[in-house]
C-alpha cells in the first residue's frame, strides 16, 4: 500500500469519526430518578431539569438533591455509552479519546 492511499484512508476515517461525533453531540439523553428527570445533550451539557412538584414535600429537599444527582449521572452515562458504541471502532479500545 502506498503512502497516498494510506493518507486517503486516514482522511476518510477522520471524516467518519467527526460525523459520528457530531451525531452524538446532537442527540439528547434522559436520566430519571423517581420524580426528577434530567435531559443532557451529547456534549454533556445539561439541557433540562424537570421536577414533578406534586410528588415532593418541603422536608424532602435532601432527597431531591440526591435524585437530581442520580438522574444527571444516569444521563451522562448514556452519553458515554453511545459515544463508546459509535466511536469505539475508531479508537480500538483506547478509552478517553472522545
Amino acid at each position: 500500500m502506498n503512502l497516498q492511499t494510506m493518507m486517503k484512508q486516514a482522511q476518510k476515517l477522520q471524516k467518519e469519526m467527526m460525523n459520528a461525533k457530531k451525531e452524538i453531540d446532537e442527540m439528547e439523553f434522559t436520566g430519571k430518578s423517581s420524580f426528577v428527570t434530567i435531559t443532557v445533550k451529547g456534549t454533556k451539557e445539561i439541557k433540562n431539569v424537570k421536577i414533578d412538584a406534586e410528588k415532593i414535600e418541603n422536608d424532602e429537599i435532601e432527597m431531591l438533591e440526591d435524585m437530581i444527582l442520580v438522574a444527571t449521572n444516569e444521563a451522562l452515562k448514556q452519553v458515554d455509552k453511545k459515544t463508546e458504541e459509535k466511536m469505539g471502532k475508531y479508537t480500538q479500545g483506547m478509552p478517553g479519546l472522545f
